[in-house]
């Protein structure tokens, strides 16, 4: 095995067999792995959701009540809400889905579009913000080297991911569960410290209310109290990986995924609320080059006298590396359900069918690959500014849910009278859409000049580049179902007696796809461009596992299916018209890597055979249009002709 191979398989783990049954019961997650890899990203938020909102509260820090009660219950209305998207979808693919199939597709784009940039910028904030907690234990002097410390961060969670999904969550999981056990004890500690406070706090944050509002009015408390509760709606930020992501998910997924749904909310909601709770009962306030929570648990682990040992010198790096570490596990949901997104747009055609391949280890690697550049592009442009990458990431994130939750409300409203239970579902539904579109309007009105048009514009690009894609591949696919129209209504019975096959005579070996009409347009060529010259025929087929074969049940025997019969034409074509045929089949997720390996087979029995594949030519041939469409032809012919065996490409232009 070459070095660089034997590096590769060291370093990303040896190929899975996607065809094996074992091999879905591997990838699959159940709820606890799922609620680690999926529901990071929103426990995760914790770290600096509240702090946002908090300081956004200025001087006037006693509204943090109300904001920790809206916190809890804003993230169960949004929780439940998705869980009607989960039962309704349980192939996954969540907002997109939703908007696609509920509103229409071009909703669907602007939603998927939305999550695009919303898991980079999960990425990148999750990122940043983990360096900001784990650069508090450090010196001000330190500071510059803590971009490069995120990049790093995002390097390596590029290579645990390109190993596989379990396999990250696995190395990911001690840090997750480290950060719940220390702040559910610092939470509780921290509230009980103070418990003698509680019983006078709602009645002296209500006097408080009254007499700020008797100064500066009703308008102000409450349009401060909206614009503080929208700042810190980055806390509310990865609920949607679920629904996104439930075809990861163990059997029965729609179960799977409302149980994991529900550790995220529990946990999401007593972690945020809590955290805000303690910033009013410990009085935090900002100190240069921390944290507000590095604050405010140095207070509280400075309180401990247990065993004579200082908490706080000892405890608080513990804590803080924690957090940091959780915040790299929330950059992990990013690389989850980012490529997942772009896997469901591939097949919709919005991007470049190569976002749907996998990877011998069954990963959309190419979808990785484009986060992480995407997320280190951000995060060099921004300087690793979490206060500014809050900005961009709310925008999107409640886009997302306000499409979700409107698509929901028109569902109901359709079903109604004929769905069980239609009018709670649908007044679920449209509190959600209230609170997601209320929240999304203030970010884009008060924070549009402070970055947010920079996320409006990266999302209207992301749009207008899926257009342009879209449009290429529904006027490729119309002029190759013209084709395919021609040959759609010559269905042939079996031949009782075909001709057989002689190995010492000339074959030829033709490479053909899902495109019957590309398929008939090879084969007729090889006929026209060599009369009579060959006696054999071998049709070779390589059934492509991608992301959208394990999108459900039955999918990956549709796939079989669809490859069988296509390749059964051919051998009936064939044996009517007097001539020796046979087919050979494979599955992959590596189409060009099994041609090749069909294609030595046959040369070792077939010595006289020439291998045919036909390529599409496009008129106005350039660089995108070479993006768009695999190059699995040349790879293959590259192949072969270094191994002595002959190919021809034959042109099929459109």
């Amino acid at each position: 095995m070459p070095l660089l191979q034997t590096l590769r398989v060291k370093i990303l783990g040896p190929a899975r067999d996607p065809m094996s049954p074992d091999t879905r019961r591997h990838i699959a997650l159940i709820a606890f792995f799922a609620w680690v890899g999926l529901g990071a990203d929103g426990l995760s938020s914790s770290c600096y959701g509240p702090e946002e909102a908090f300081l956004a509260l200025g001087q006037h820090t006693h509204l943090a009540l109300y904001l920790a009660i809206a916190t809890a219950i804003t993230v169960f209305i949004i929780s439940f809400a998705y869980n009607q998207v989960i039962e309704l979808f349980p192939s996954g693919g969540g907002g997109y889905k939703v908007a696609t199939k509920l509103i229409g597709p071009y909703a669907g784009l602007v939603s998927g579009a939305a999550l695009i940039v919303d898991y980079v910028l999960t990425i990148a904030i999750s990122v940043a913000s983990g360096a900001d907690a784990l650069f508090s234990l450090l010196p001000v002097a330190a500071q510059p080297f803590k971009l490069v410390t995120g990049l790093g961060f995002v390097l390596l969670l590029v290579i645990l991911n390109l190993r596989g999904m379990k396999e990250s969550i696995k190395f990911l999981l001690p840090i997750f569960l480290g950060f719940v056990v220390t702040h559910l004890v610092l939470i509780l500690y921290g509230i009980f410290y103070h418990s003698a406070l509680l019983p006078t706090l709602l009645h002296d944050t209500t006097q408080e209310t009254f007499n700020l509002s008797s100064q500066l009015g009703w308008a102000f408390v409450i349009s401060h109290l909206l614009l503080a509760y929208s700042t810190g709606g980055g806390t509310y930020t990865g609920l949607e990986a679920v629904s996104n992501n439930v075809n990861t998910l163990a059997e029965p997924r729609a179960r799977t995924g409302k149980w994991t749904m529900f550790y995220l909310a529990v946990s999401l909601a007593f972690t945020a609320s809590g955290i805000i709770m303690l910033y009013l009962l410990w009085g935090a306030h900002h100190v240069p080059g921390q944290t507000l929570n590095a604050v405010v648990f140095n207070d509280i682990l400075g309180s401990w006298t247990l065993g004579g040992i200082d908490w706080a010198r000892y405890g608080l790096p513990v804590v803080l590396a924690l957090e940091a570490g959780l915040l790299f596990v929330a950059a992990n949901t990013g690389f989850l359900g980012g490529p997942a997104v772009l896997a469901n747009m591939a097949a919709d055609r919005w991007v470049p069918h190569q976002f749907s391949y996998l990877s011998s280890r069954l990963v959309t690697r190419n979808g990785v690959m484009l986060m992480a550049l995407a997320a280190i592009g951000i995060l060099l442009w921004s300087h690793g500014s979490v206060t500014l990458l809050v900005v961009l990431y709310g925008v999107n994130v409640f886009l997302t849910f306000s499409l979700s939750l409107a698509g929901m409300c028109i569902y109901w409203w359709r079903n109604r009278g004929v769905e069980q239970h239609w009018v709670w579902h649908l007044a679920l539904s449209g509190v959600g859409l209230t609170v997601t579109a209320g929240i999304l309007v203030v970010l884009i009105v008060e924070k549009f000049g402070q970055g947010g048009w920079v996320t409006v514009l990266i999302t209207s690009l992301v749009i207008a580049a899926c257009l342009l894609i879209r449009r290429h591949y529904d006027e490729t696919r119309l002029q190759l179902k013209q084709v395919d129209t021609l040959f759609a209504g010559q269905e042939m019975s079996a031949v009782a007696n075909p001709p057989a096959l002689d190995r010492t005579l000339p074959t030829a070996v033709l490479l053909v796809g899902k495109s019957r009409g590309s398929g008939m347009h090879t084969l007729l060529w090889v006929q026209r461009l060599f009369p009579e010259h060959f006696k054999n025929f071998i049709f070779v087929s390589v059934g492509e596992v991608d992301s959208q074969s394990y999108g459900g049940s039955g999918a990956l025997e549709h796939l079989r299916d669809e490859v069988g019969d296509n390749l059964h034409y051919f051998i009936n074509f064939c044996h009517h018209n007097g001539l020796a045929a046979e087919t050979r089949l494979a599955y992959g997720s590596d189409v060009a890597l099994e041609l090749t390996r069909l294609a030595e087979t046959i040369h070792g029995e077939y010595a006289n055979c020439v291998f045919f594949a036909s390529k599409l030519i496009f008129v106005h041939d350039n660089w995108g249009t070479r993006l768009l469409h695999n190059q699995t032809a040349d790879v293959i012919q590259r192949r072969l002709h270094l191994q002595g065996m002959q190919m021809v490409i034959l042109p099929m232009k459109v």
